[in-house]
């Protein structure tokens, strides 16, 4: 899938505390959300189809990724 995430508007978490340890998301036209690593703006992103960034979420919320 190719799209021009240079184009793309990030952001961070409210919750991030401001630091450059975090993850930036920015919603892409399509639906598509793009996923990238702050200390790396220039360097590559992930990008999720709208269906899986919502399931990712849902489990996110739910717990599914804490830790045991």
């Amino acid at each position: 899938m190719s799209k021009n995430l240079p184009e793309a508007s990030w952001f961070k978490s409210s919750y991030s505390g401001g630091n450059n340890d975090c993850v930036e998301v920015a919603y892409l036209g399509d639906g598509a959300v793009g996923v990238r690593d702050s200390k790396n703006p220039s360097g590559p992103a992930l990008v999720f189809a709208p269906s899986a960034w919502d399931a990712f979420i849902t489990d996110a919320r739910a717990g599914e990724f804490d830790p045991k």
